[in-house]
């Protein structure tokens, strides 16, 4: 494989959900690359990580509702104004919702979880992809999830969001193709960081609860962010010219038992 592969050069990649623990490890890694980064996170977020891992990378923050479609067009031209193009965009952010039975899950929480993990992805993808058409290439990595293929008591909400981002992914697959462009997801098992930190501490033990979930991983431990990056970088750069329409394990075997 030519060394070149891998150079994302001069590219642009739109992240949201960036200033979360995957968001900032692909922004990192698309920058050690050589992308140029327009970083997106609901308003009021910590940049911190983001900049003190990015500093002195091409970089812009953009704080924007993922569920408003005005904000949605709003970072999706910031990001042309700035770069002329959006050759990756990782659509990453999501919410984890309540931890509940069916029969006591509220339907408040479940329209939030959809609201953030459907339609946030969706609408990226509405107003993302004209742009890549108009270039006639572009990758887009949807974050999806290993419950996207599995079930799971007590999380209907994001189980049922992350199926639906899996479907999303391959029907927008079968319509990019035609035009140069590539969609695909990924489909993270535990991984370090805030999601998996809150879902254990409010399971009850939170020490019980995340050897539970090390149980069930073949490979006996968390990912790391950096691990899921890495997948990232592969699905937007030119190593992964004929992926498309696929979901990508990145769970330490979770989903192959």
């Amino acid at each position: 494989m030519n060394r070149q592969t891998f150079d994302l050069d001069g590219k642009s990649a739109l992240i949201t959900g960036a200033a979360g623990s995957i968001g900032v490890a692909t922004a990192t890694l698309l920058a050690h690359h050589g992308a140029r980064i327009c970083a997106v996170d609901r308003p009021g977020s910590n940049w911190e990580a983001l900049e003190r891992a990015l500093q002195g990378s091409n970089v812009f923050t953009v704080e924007a509702n993922v569920t408003d479609e005005t904000s949605v067009q709003h970072y999706v031209s910031q990001a042309m104004e700035k770069f002329g193009r959006i050759d990756i965009f990782f659509n990453n952010a999501g919410i984890e919702g309540e931890i509940s039975p069916i029969e006591s899950y509220p339907l408040k929480n479940f329209r939030e979880v959809f609201a953030v993990n459907v339609e946030g992805v969706f609408l990226g993808m509405k107003h993302v992809l004209p742009a890549m058409y108009a270039q006639g290439a572009g990758s887009v990595i949807n974050s999806s999830s290993a419950v996207s293929v599995r079930g799971g008591p007590g999380v209907i909400a994001y189980v049922a969001s992350k199926h639906a981002v899996l479907g999303m992914t391959r029907c927008a697959a079968a319509e990019a193709a035609p035009r140069g462009v590539r969609v695909n997801c990924i489909n993270p098992g535990p991984v370090e960081g805030r999601m998996m930190d809150s879902i254990a501490a409010r399971a009850g033990d939170a020490q019980v609860t995340r050897q539970h979930f090390i149980d069930a991983v073949p490979a006996h431990r968390y990912g790391k962010p950096e691990e899921v990056a890495a997948l990232v970088v592969f699905l937007a750069s030119d190593a992964a010219s004929y992926c498309n329409g696929a979901f990508y394990a990145i769970d330490g075997g979770l989903t192959a038992v």
